[in-house]
């Protein structure tokens, strides 16, 4: 005999940029948490962690604030502090160990239980992380070069069983993205669903059908790449701001000249990178490197935005332009801050020329989840696109042009992934939907 189903199933949505939590009932009710900040209700816990001391120096404990609470902190700036984003995009990296934070070097799962105690401490009443029923959401395929999948899941269990959720289960993103929309579904139905998170692109074809008044899942395939909007910000950063902090200069070594090294613009443009350069020699480097360029102010500037922790404002800037193309074919760019001060007009021709190589992969991996569902384009009766970079006209196309527009529904529903695992933890055999190994 089964068991009864559980009172409260949780569904846990940790993203590149933001983090959804949800809360689902037996009854199929299900809806987002809501964190009430400064008198504002958000359902979206924004994936950044703000480290600082209360007495610098003390050799206590560096106390940490996530969400907006980390932002909050960090804009204010009345202490030093280590501000960290994107860090996500470090799980299935074997070259990142630690970090170090004041006189504390933290692993990744270090890094996110603090951020899952902050979520926790400002969720409320209500919400555990200890709950019988917690799904956890993972992508298809991890972000980075060469991602160990096994090495992020190890991370990812042991910062859960830190904050009491170790017997968490684990499910693909765009499952639980596709058990979100099937509510919408008035008819059987084949359906890929695509979602474009910060750091990564996942898809998943699943056939639903209704019976006996319920709703039947059958998986079909699954596919992922380390291409999102993370990746599209990069083009723009590397294309607009690099060349104006010093990329393609060079400094004088003995009697030769030589060039920047092209690294260190690599990790200005990746998020999770830029928040590191601070810790892991990049910072100390490049002050050496700006007293012997033949052109030391550009350098001088790069330097300021490593030293005084601009990444964030220099994030928001480049994401502000990249929406705005969405909607304009020109975008007037501009980051200025601490005496900083770089303008360039975008324009959505030029975004698309630098996007299109991964515009190219994404595509590859879309006709990859085909082939591993067994069908073709044809047999697909609606795709559903979530995310914010599902967008951008390009990327629009892709799909349009593989399935007809007439097919495709797009919509920036944050909250999308989080409902639906706390609905999958609801169905009749939760665990058929983790997966394999991982649960």
């Amino acid at each position: 005999m089964s068991s009864a189903p559980p009172a409260v199933s949780i569904g846990v949505d940790f993203g590149t940029s933001n983090t959804v939590v949800a809360l689902s009932t037996g009854d199929g009710h299900v809806e987002a948490v809501r964190f009430d900040h400064g008198g504002q209700m958000h359902s979206v816990y924004v994936s950044a962690l703000c480290f600082w001391e209360e007495r610098p120096g003390a050799g206590l404990h560096p106390r940490a604030e996530g969400g907006p609470w980390a932002i909050e902190q960090f804009l204010e700036g009345r202490t030093i502090h280590r501000f960290i984003q994107s860090f996500k995009t470090f799980a299935a990296s074997s070259a990142f160990n630690t970090t170090q934070i004041f006189r504390q070097r933290y692993k990744f799962e270090d890094l996110l239980a603090a951020f899952l105690r902050t979520l926790e401490r400002h969720a409320g009443d209500g919400f555990d992380l200890g709950a019988p029923t917690i799904m956890v959401g993972r992508p298809v395929r991890f972000a980075g070069g060469n991602p160990d999948d096994a090495l992020a899941m190890q991370r990812y269990r042991a910062a859960f069983d830190r904050v009491g959720a170790g017997h968490a289960r684990y499910v693909y993103e765009p499952v639980g993205a596709a058990f979100s929309f099937a509510r919408q579904l008035e008819r059987d139905a084949t359906v890929l669903v695509a979602d474009f998170g910060g750091g990564t692109s996942d898809f998943s074809i699943m056939r639903f059908s209704r019976s006996a008044g319920g709703l039947r899942a059958e998986p079909l395939g699954h596919a992922g790449i380390g291409i999102a909007g993370d990746t599209f910000d990069y083009r723009i950063v590397d294309h607009i701001v690099s060349p104006r902090l010093g990329k393609g200069s060079s400094y004088r070594s003995f009697d030769k000249v030589l060039p920047i090294p092209n690294h260190y613009y690599s990790n200005l443009a990746r998020w999770h990178q830029l928040a590191m350069m601070r810790g892991n020699g990049d910072l100390r480097e490049l002050q050496q490197l700006a007293r012997t360029a033949l052109n030391p102010d550009p350098l001088q500037d790069f330097i300021t935005i490593v030293d005084l922790d601009l990444g964030f404002s220099l994030y928001r800037a480049v994401s502000d332009t990249k929406v705005a193309l969405s909607s304009r074919d020109s975008v007037d760019f501009r980051f200025q801050r601490e005496g900083i001060d770089i303008g360039a007009t975008v324009t959505r021709d030029d975004f698309e020329d630098w996007i299109a190589d991964d515009l190219a992969r994404l595509g590859a991996t879309v006709d990859e989840v085909l082939v591993k569902a067994g069908i073709s384009a044809q047999d697909v009766e609606m795709v559903f696109l979530t995310g914010g970079t599902s967008f951008v006209p390009a990327v629009q196309r892709l799909f349009a042009e593989r399935f007809g527009e007439e097919r495709v529904r797009s919509a920036d529903q944050f909250e999308a992934i989080a409902c639906g695992l706390a609905l999958i933890g609801h169905t009749s055999d939760p665990d058929r939907w983790t997966v394999a190994g991982q649960a």
